[in-house]
């Protein structure tokens, strides 16, 4: 995962979507206590700074030094470079001790994972009762009409390009996998839909598709995805004008649920 996204950090810190405040509420809404938050696979720390808000102390661990090189220092996050795959002992001693999280959060960085030995070393780490496992995606953007139907013509070419863990994202987690119960007040586990918004000229809407997987993928593979076609095609569908700034939308999808005592 960590090697996917190295060459492109500052890519992804300058366009990536930063979630949606109501979904921090919902999460919060069914999580007992706020003591402590782990955020697994935090990246440039986009869910951590939100989580900070709200948890007394979060921590915040990635595979990538890189991506962690620009995520924001605050004085109740604790961000932690760790392997793909942590012993239990070594989950205790570097992320919380047994039973101890009320809350782990995954933003956009499950379907990376091997789920059995993850939700192994969730089930380690949540408090009992209560304890909270949220995991969410969001798909691809949407601006409008005529800018969408060109973006999915590059996204439909890029198919190839990703990994096969992206069909969960693509599938917004309905099929995942997740041996958890309903939170209160809840008869199932989601998942839950929200919307995230970022506002982008088209410079950073190009930014934001450089700060793929796929288009790094492709690049490594000598395969150019943003030809000059298909800029000029967005161009055009952006109105002729790239300094024209448009609202971006991004479907975020939750899943939610407690641990099983």
């Amino acid at each position: 995962m960590a090697n996917l996204f190295c060459k492109q950090s500052q890519n992804y810190v300058e366009t990536r979507p930063s979630y949606p405040d109501d979904l921090f509420r919902f999460i919060a809404s069914k999580t007992p206590r706020h003591d402590l938050a782990w955020d697994v696979g935090t990246g440039s720390g986009q869910a951590a700074v939100s989580l900070a808000r709200i948890y007394k102390r979060v921590v915040a661990t990635d595979t990538s030094q890189e991506q962690l090189s620009f995520a924001p220092r605050l004085p109740n996050i604790d961000y932690r470079h760790t392997p793909p795959t942590l012993s239990p002992t070594d989950l205790h001693q570097q992320v919380a001790p047994l039973s101890t999280v009320d809350l782990v959060g995954v933003a956009q960085a499950l379907h990376w994972f091997d789920l059995p030995t993850f939700y192994d070393g969730v089930n380690s780490v949540l408090a009992k009762p209560g304890g909270v496992l949220a995991v969410w995606c969001y798909t691809e953007p949407q601006v409008d009409p005529v800018v969408d139907t060109v973006f999915w013509r590059l996204y439909t070419e890029s198919g190839r390009f990703w990994a096969a863990a992206r069909q969960m994202v693509d599938d917004e987690y309905r099929s995942l996998l997740f041996p958890y119960d309903p939170v209160d007040g809840e008869e199932g586990t989601g998942p839950f839909e929200f919307t995230a918004e970022r506002t982008m000229d088209m410079g950073a809407y190009l930014t934001y598709i450089r700060s793929w997987s796929a288009y790094q993928t492709a690049k490594e593979r000598g395969v150019e995805l943003l030809t000059d076609g298909m800029v000029s095609d967005l161009d055009k569908a952006w109105g002729g004008d790239g300094k024209v700034v448009k609202v971006v939308r991004f479907p975020c999808f939750l899943r939610i649920g407690k641990v099983r005592c």
